[in-house]
């Protein structure tokens, strides 16, 4: 089969999995590639054309093991008609759990035919610099590595005579899906004497759930905890103050310090 152009479909607050998929595109070696970016609010109302010919990366972040469910809602107005898809996870050092099978799951339901799928490490949303948790990833190795599952894609997909050639790629997981984001009554707070209202916060939130005025106001009911605030904020006034999820910071440090690597299904090794 040949393919003339690569669409990457994404919901990435803090552009982690973004970053990764452009690198997987590059690796592809294809002239024509597109980004379909959902993570903002305009960018989730867009009209997204129904899927012919193209090859398309699907990419989200793992929240709990589990596919946001901000994503999968954003995910469900695509329309695959058959178009070959290579779904991807990014996670923060602990584990991918469910999330890449699920993901690989959507896509059949909306029409796309998976190739293969990956499952790579992004700086955890709940990182900082004193409980670290796969800082300042994906970093160089990371990217060389999606670059060279991109090429494994593409000649997989070149090597078929055609669509219904294609296997079935095996993918971890269970089913019915367990874990996801543990119900909370959190979300970032702004320390007033550092702010300075200049509106990064609510440009980047994925959900509106900020609103910035006289001061910033967050409806937490709205956030997901993506942490986009927090890692933008170019003064540190977007901070967490909530001990349950310190206690999860903590944990994360101290029990997902050694590094995992990228895992790559349904290509040859």
């Amino acid at each position: 089969m040949e393919i003339k152009q690569v669409k990457l479909v994404y919901f990435s607050p803090t552009g982690t999995t973004q970053k990764v998929l452009q690198a997987m595109a590059k690796g592809m070696g294809v002239d024509d590639v597109r980004n379909i970016n959902l993570t903002l609010p305009d960018g989730a109302k867009q009209n997204v054309e129904p899927f012919a010919d193209e090859l398309v990366i699907l990419g989200v972040p793992v929240y709990g093991g589990r596919v946001p469910a901000t994503a999968i809602e954003r995910l469900k107005k695509l329309q695959g008609n058959g178009s070959l898809c290579v779904p991807v996870v990014l996670y923060g050092n602990r584990e991918f759990e469910d999330s890449l099978l699920e993901l690989k799951n959507l896509a059949a339901e909306l029409g796309f035919k998976p190739v293969a799928g990956a499952a790579f490490i992004g700086e955890h949303s709940f990182a900082t610099e004193a409980l670290p948790v796969a800082n300042g990833r994906p970093d160089d190795q990371d990217l060389k590595k999606a670059r060279e599952f991109g090429a494994k894609v593409m000649e997989k997909v070149t090597g078929l005579a055609s669509a219904a050639d294609l296997a079935d790629p095996e993918i971890p997981g269970r089913f019915p899906y367990e874990g996801g984001p543990k119900a909370l009554d959190a979300s970032p707070i702004t320390n007033p004497e550092a702010c300075i209202l200049c509106g990064t916060c609510a440009s980047v939130c994925p959900t509106s759930a900020i609103t910035v005025e006289d001061s910033v106001e967050t409806k937490v009911e709205l956030c997901i905890r993506c942490t986009a605030c927090v890692k933008n904020c170019p003064t540190g006034a977007r901070v967490w103050q909530n001990e349950m999820l310190g206690k999860i910071a903590t944990w994360l440090s101290e029990n997902c310090a050694a590094r995992k690597e990228p895992e790559f299904f349904g290509v040859s090794a």
